[in-house]
């Protein structure tokens, strides 16, 4: 079910599994402007594939932000598999609770990058998500993403190259749940 959440300029709308047939196109279209000038590379060429894959997981959530009713951006992801916390091989000490929402994909259209979007979208993709704690990858060869992340209360726990021909990721935790004071 669609859910309309207003921001300062860009309307964020919320979508789940069910709704993947009729977004499906606006993600690809957005991808494909977002990443106009590496659309050579076949990683970004099997975007599809991706869409397809998260939007088929039963807990897919996604948030596509508008200006009026143009497409300028968006972010999803869906929660990991209980027991299949792949991001646990990077840490000694694993959380209590390894609940995950993992977080694929966060992009804006260039026209409206900087202007605060990509925050919004981020931050309403997690807020009241149940999970304890949020994963992400990241390429290193974007250090200024990366140390955005880190403002966002993401801290770097290791790399990962899932697929053969894409990047050695960052890969990326946050706790979800502030700790209470005793």
């Amino acid at each position: 079910m669609e859910q309309l959440l207003t921001t300062t300029a860009v309307d964020l709308r919320r979508f789940g599994h069910e709704n993947l047939p009729v977004i499906r196109q606006t993600l690809l279209d957005v991808h494909a402007d977002a990443y106009a000038d590496e659309m050579d590379d076949e990683f970004n060429q099997r975007f599809s594939w991706f869409v397809d894959h998260w939007g088929g997981h039963p807990g897919f959530a996604c948030l596509i932000g508008y200006d009026d009713n143009e497409p300028v951006g968006f972010a999803y992801g869906a929660p990991a598999t209980a027991g299949r916390e792949w991001w646990r091989e990077h840490l000694s000490e694993p959380p209590a609770d390894e609940s995950t929402f993992s977080v694929s994909e966060l992009m804006v259209r260039p026209a409206w990058r900087k202007t605060g979007t990509a925050e919004r979208l981020h931050a309403a993709l997690l807020e009241d998500r149940p999970e304890a704690l949020a994963v992400l990858l990241v390429d290193p060869d974007h250090p200024k993403v990366e140390a955005l992340y880190e403002t966002w209360g993401y801290r770097k726990i290791g790399n990962r190259q899932p697929f053969p021909d894409s990047p050695n990721f960052s890969v990326m935790l946050r706790d979800l749940r502030v700790p209470t004071a005793s």
